[in-house]
């Protein structure tokens, strides 16, 4: 089985209340002189109290379209990538040069040479590393490049592999449009950027290694029928304007409750038998979706919870950050079992079982 040696997560520069953030949304998405409260509802339901961000907050005003924001993009991707990969290495007692697979997933921005090409001389990574750049999954990438990297390490199970996400959500966020997903979006995202180091079986065994993440048993990938308009981008002349449907939540308690539940049993698992759930915090409606079509303890997703206050959702990063805090605050015991779920455009979800 892959094992997942080390996560590191980082955030953008910039932190700021979800106060100071909903008065910069006022200023720079809502025409002048207009009703604010519906954003500020929108704002205070989203439940986030704080959000890391690419740019001050004044500076988002002066971005002038969508080539302006992508090579801001393009900047602050290769730094807070660097650092990511840099730290997930340090934690796994591994070198760049030991690295032999580099996955790299955005939805915020695009580059070509792509932020990987960018990163393996600056890393110091071999130059005959095998890159593989993903666009378009989202908020599901997470998960999804964790089961990726378990696909490629069971081929080659004596390899390292790195999946790096960085989302700079706040660049997509649209000037002059007071639409509802708009607003839910500016009150919802952050930026962040996370890096999984995995190793498969038969890479020689290391004390930091051995103790360290859990293993991936197995992955499954749903697409649900009819749900491509629930969620992802109309790319325009300003750049990526956000698709968010109020249904997703619908969505979820629709479909989600039997994949997992046939997913597990498979295994011969409940979700009764799953003793941390690392879900990616969609938002406030989407987890509670999740908690009532799969009957929840309570606290069970706790930790996600407390990601979605204190950074907000950081698209495909986030779900690596729940998992980076599942190891550091309430690690399960050796043995059990344990689900990654993240949910993305297509609409469609991403499962990870993982031993712990």
């Amino acid at each position: 089985m892959t094992r997942i040696a080390a996560v590191h997560g980082v955030l953008a520069p910039y932190r700021h209340t979800q106060s100071e953030i909903t008065d910069m949304v006022a200023r720079t998405c809502l025409p002048p002189g207009s009703d604010r409260r519906v954003l500020d509802r929108l704002h205070a339901s989203a439940r986030v109290r704080s959000r890391h961000m690419a740019l001050p907050l004044d500076d988002y005003a002066k971005i002038d379209g969508f080539g302006a924001a992508n090579d801001v993009f393009i900047e602050v991707a290769g730094d807070l990538g660097a650092e990511a990969v840099r730290g997930a290495l340090d934690t796994a007692g591994l070198r760049p040069e030991d690295v032999d697979l580099l996955l790299f997933t955005s939805v915020t921005g695009v580059a070509a040479p792509s932020v990987d090409a960018r990163l393996v001389g600056r890393l110091g990574l071999r130059p005959d590393v095998k890159r593989l750049p993903i666009f378009g999954l989202g908020c599901v990438a997470g998960a999804a490049g964790v089961a990726r990297l378990h696909d490629y390490l069971r081929g080659w199970p004596e390899q390292v592999a790195v999946l790096l996400s960085v989302e700079l959500c706040s660049l997509t966020f649209q000037r002059d449009d007071p639409s509802p997903a708009n607003l839910v979006a500016t009150g919802l995202f952050g930026d962040g950027a996370a890096a999984v180091v995995a190793v498969g079986e038969r890479f020689p065994a290391t004390p930091g290694i051995t103790a360290a993440g859990p293993s991936v048993v197995a992955t499954r990938s749903r697409m649900y029928p009819d749900t491509g308009h629930v969620m992802g981008w109309a790319v325009t002349g300003s750049g990526f304007r956000v698709v968010l449907d109020p249904s997703v939540p619908d969505v979820v308690r629709r479909f989600l409750a039997d994949d997992v539940r046939a997913f597990l049993a498979e295994h011969g698992l409940t979700p009764a038998d799953i003793t941390a759930w690392v879900c990616h915090p969609g938002g406030p409606k989407v987890l509670e979706a999740v908690g009532e079509s799969l009957d929840l303890p309570e606290g069970a997703l706790d930790v996600t919870w407390r990601s979605l206050s204190e950074v907000g959702n950081l698209s495909s990063s986030s779900v690596l950050h729940v998992l980076r805090d599942t190891l550091a605050r309430r690690a399960p015991e050796p043995g059990s079992p344990g689900l990654m779920i993240a949910m993305g455009p297509g609409f469609c979800c991403e499962l990870v079982l993982l031993r712990w």
